[in-house]
């Protein structure tokens, strides 16, 4: 069976090994890829994630038989359709459905339709209506820009100078260019963040393992946010009463808002969680794995994820039992120098021979020299992940196999899990 995953950072090489796992999958292309990922996959670095054209061209002369497409701006400039043109199955909302993530205008829009618990909110476009409405909001406030911003289109301002700054960054100043032509100031809420990842073929959800990112560049939660730090698995305040309420509340009105408005999810569906004292709220949706949350959901997955995969393509995930390991999952980012900022790349990166089998190293930013050798070439390096029976455990593997990893100006944060920890009264 010949597989194509779109994408090239940690998440895809996650799923990429996953998907390896299965024995059917022959052959498993990656575009484009990077250099960790050349070991596990074909890389085809000529085709970027959101050459349309140039994807569906390649996986009809290749004759691709499943493809999944892992990034949000392929996923919202309509990969999915332009492959099922081409008769490629494909894992992964069409472009319809990939608005919940390409416009926060739209999702807040649904939630307010359909009664789905979130933040208040208002939304611009104009922006001296903007700066109005500030004089009288409640402070903090929390601006997003309306489109894809790399993860990064989110302001949370803790008085009024910093409000308006930001809607004049966002709207004038085009930080995050046409994806701030629209913005949305939300109330700013307060409570534990959760992560929930879930499979869905438009008619059933199954929730993945819970997951707490760390988006942070600095220890304590401090410093510029970033795409994220690290992760962990399974978060402990999503405990059975709050997944029940978020399935009753949240995930199935989410599912039928969608098929409602005509826009029928099919793939990963992530929701971004906030346990308020009202209950679990919306922070976000996205429409596809997130990262590197992915990098500690799928290492305990273990049903085969080609097969979860199809079903939910196909419309049979109901007729599915999927099952997930009891343990834990850490994982800690090593970045370059100055991520989230500006950064060099090119420095030489030297892995260890000698990493236990319940760790992995996930390859995000980087590249082969035509020697071979590998060098940092992205903001998000490496991701370590460590699957253990604790998650103390799990962390200290993962800690123990981030120190052996080296290259110049590796950066990471050394308190990942620390909130996890306390929670469960471990620290």
């Amino acid at each position: 069976m010949k597989i194509m995953v779109v994408g090239g950072g940690g998440r895809e090489h996650a799923i990429i090994k996953k998907l390896k796992e299965n024995p059917e999958a022959e052959t498993i292309y990656a575009l484009p890829g990077n250099g960790g990922i050349a070991a596990d996959a074909v890389c085809v670095p000529e085709i970027g994630a959101k050459d349309i054209v140039a994807i569906a061209r390649f996986a009809r002369e290749k004759e691709i038989d499943f493809a999944v497409v892992a990034p949000d701006d392929p996923l919202v400039l309509g990969a999915v359709d332009a492959l099922e043109a081409v008769g490629v199955p494909c894992f992964g909302p069409r472009r319809e459905a990939a608005v919940i993530e390409g416009s926060k205008v739209f999702s807040k829009d649904l939630m307010k339709k359909y009664g789905i618990p979130t933040a208040a909110y208002e939304a611009f476009s104009d922006m001296d209506s903007a700066l109005a409405y500030l004089e009288t909001a409640p402070m903090p406030a929390v601006i997003k820009a309306d489109g894809l911003a790399l993860g990064k289109g989110v302001v949370i301002a803790q008085n009024l100078d910093e409000a308006r700054a930001a809607v004049q960054s966002i709207m004038a100043g085009k930080k995050f260019g046409a994806a701030g032509d629209q913005i949305v100031i939300e109330e700013f809420m307060t409570g534990p963040e959760v992560t929930v990842l879930s499979f869905t073929d438009g008619e059933v959800v199954v929730p993945m393992v819970s997951s707490m990112d760390h988006k942070r560049a600095l220890d304590g939660d401090q410093g510029p946010n970033t795409g994220g730090m690290g992760t962990i698995a399974p978060n402990p305040y999503y405990t059975p009463a709050v997944a029940k309420r978020c399935m009753e509340e949240i995930f199935l009105p989410t599912l039928h808002a969608m098929n409602a408005e005509g826009r029928t999810f099919r793939g990963c569906l992530y929701f971004g969680l906030m346990i308020t004292r009202d209950g679990p709220k919306v922070i976000e949706y996205n429409c596809r794995f997130g990262d590197p949350e992915t990098q500690v959901v799928l290492p305990l997955l273990k049903t085969d994820l080609l097969t979860v995969m199809q079903a939910a393509v196909h419309g049979t995930l109901g007729e599915m039992n999927i099952e997930w390991s009891d343990g834990a999952a850490a994982c800690v980012i090593l970045a370059s120098e100055g991520y989230p900022g500006s950064y060099e790349k090119g420095k030489p990166i030297t892995l260890p021979g000698d990493l236990p089998g319940n760790v992995t190293v996930y390859h995000a930013g980087d590249k082969l020299a035509d020697d071979g050798t590998l060098l940092t070439n992205g903001g998000r390096v490496l991701g370590v992940t460590a699957c253990a029976p604790t998650l103390e455990a799990a962390l200290e593997d993962a800690y123990e196999a981030a120190g052996k990893v080296d290259f110049a100006g590796k950066q990471f944060r050394s308190d990942i899990g620390f909130l996890a920890l306390a929670a469960k009264g471990r620290r």
